[in-house]
């Protein structure tokens, strides 16, 4: 399965349209109309019948009839709005009716038109409620993006397309969003995509794990530093507040941050300047914050752990990236795609897996959601001896076999992690000889050591084994 035949993205390409109305007439009628528009339009006889239209891929506007059999129109507008919130809906009504369509204007609707309807003001209706939406028409919200604002997000999933609209309507603003979600699922990508699609595209994207990188290292990282403000400061730094001015900062594993980093993190983002670790003033700040965890930071907050006003400060907007699991119909897209990368990577004539594999990997559970994808294909490809990748090659690889190769990442940090240890053992964790020997300087040290969760302090008087 070639990923570019997936659908077209949201806000991008021809719009997409989902007529609904149990008159065939009509029916064929506003189909015709609107294509000859430049729409593309996909069409349902009920309501039932859209909802299964919209499992299976998300439109940019719904255009329904009020009065039907079954399900009527408001009925399919409750139900969108449960699946798809930023989804607009146009209601299509006879007359008599008009006090049902206002109702459901209130309600949240996009707008109504009566029937018989003016095509061309059905036309500039939709064209508006999908740039209200954030998508094709260029309407105010999200109008700055790029049309590759979230290429690198690949997806079928209509779950996965209505989140990506949210998103791309935070990004038009200036508000600071929080993106929760598991390991592996995406979130510094997304949080990519929204920088992209934002006003401050053109200006930097700075990242940051906060529990890769040792408290005492962390400030400094942050907020900059100025020369002689500690041991091994020889000049001055500019932290990533700095670094990222006009951009975008985003601060993954938020919940991680150690509790007294928390209030300076809380008073820089309410007094908008930060100050150098050792400095005497203040510089002024222009950043956008994004923030990222897999953590529970309700639990965290209830014990503790995570201060309640951060919290309230960097989640003004919450994004609950989807897992791997709750969007399978991504996996095909997303393994093929890795596939076609990394055959080129590793020089090996594969182009596709065996539907047996392709089963296997659809039946996963992923709770290393993309990013065990990757490393899972990324085996078998460079264990792969002929074109198509046979089920047994995914068994291997989803269980861990001994013998199945671990992706370059992998071994690299499995090396640079036994590499420390051994430093520090011989050192007895006496950190300035151990840089010494290893040719790096003290806060480069210690940021590989926070990099591993390795404490300097575990190894004193510590003997090889």
């Amino acid at each position: 399965m070639n990923h570019t035949q997936s659908p077209q993205p949201a806000g991008t390409g021809t719009p997409r349209v989902l007529l609904v109305d149990d008159d065939p007439d009509l029916l064929r009628l506003l189909s015709i109309r609107l294509k000859a528009s430049g729409f593309d339009i996909r069409s349902a006889s009920s309501g039932e019948t859209a909802l299964a239209a919209l499992a299976s891929q998300r439109p940019d506007i719904v255009v329904t009839d009020l009065r039907m059999p079954g399900m009527d129109g408001l009925a399919l507008f409750d139900a969108v709005r449960q699946q798809h919130l930023s989804l607009p809906v146009i209601v299509l009504t006879a007359h008599g009716n008009i006090p049902e369509a206002i109702e459901a204007t209130q309600r949240g609707v996009s707008g109504y038109l009566t029937k018989p309807y003016d095509a061309a003001e059905l036309v500039a209706q939709i064209h508006r409620a999908i740039g209200n939406a954030g998508g094709n028409s260029g309407g105010i919200p999200g109008a700055q993006a790029p049309a590759d604002w979230r290429n690198e997000i690949l997806t079928r999933s209509a779950r996965m397309e209505d989140f990506l609209q949210q998103a791309l309507l935070v990004a038009a603003s200036e508000v600071s969003v929080f993106i929760s979600g598991p390991s592996g699922a995406g979130k510094e990508l997304l949080a990519r995509a929204i920088h992209k699609a934002s006003p401050r595209a053109g200006k930097p994207f700075v990242a940051i794990n906060c529990g890769a990188i040792p408290e005492q290292l962390l400030e400094s990282e942050l907020f900059g530093h100025v020369k002689g403000a500690f041991t091994g400061a020889h000049r001055d730094h500019d932290g990533l507040f700095q670094s990222a001015r006009g951009g975008t900062l985003f601060l993954d594993e938020i919940g991680d941050m150690p509790t007294p980093l928390q209030v300076k993190l809380l008073r820089v983002l309410e007094e908008r300047e930060v100050r150098p670790v050792g400095a005497t003033r203040s510089l002024p700040i222009d950043v956008r914050i994004i923030s990222a965890t897999h953590r529970d930071l309700n639990a965290a907050r209830s014990e503790g752990r995570f201060r309640d006003d951060l919290y309230y400060r960097l989640n003004v907007v919450s994004l609950a990236i989807p897992s791997l699991a709750e969007r399978r119909e991504d996996i095909p897209l997303l393994a093929q795609h890795f596939l076609q990368r990394l055959a080129k990577r590793y020089q090996r004539p594969v182009n596709a897996f065996s539907p047996e594999a392709m089963e296997l990997l659809l039946a996963a559970p992923w709770p290393g959601n993309v990013r065990q994808l990757l490393n899972v294909v990324e085996q078998t490809v460079a264990l792969a001896t002929t074109p198509v990748i046979p089920a047994s090659q995914v068994q291997r690889a989803l269980q861990g076999d001994g013998d199945a190769i671990e992706s370059f990442e992998d071994a690299r940090h499995r090396f640079e992690r036994d590499y420390l240890v051994r430093l520090l053992r011989l050192t007895e964790g006496n950190v300035s000889q151990a840089a010494r020997l290893a040719k790096r300087n003290r806060t480069e040290f210690y940021r590989l050591l926070g990099r591993y969760h390795l404490e300097a302090g575990a190894f004193k008087d510590s003997t090889s084994d």
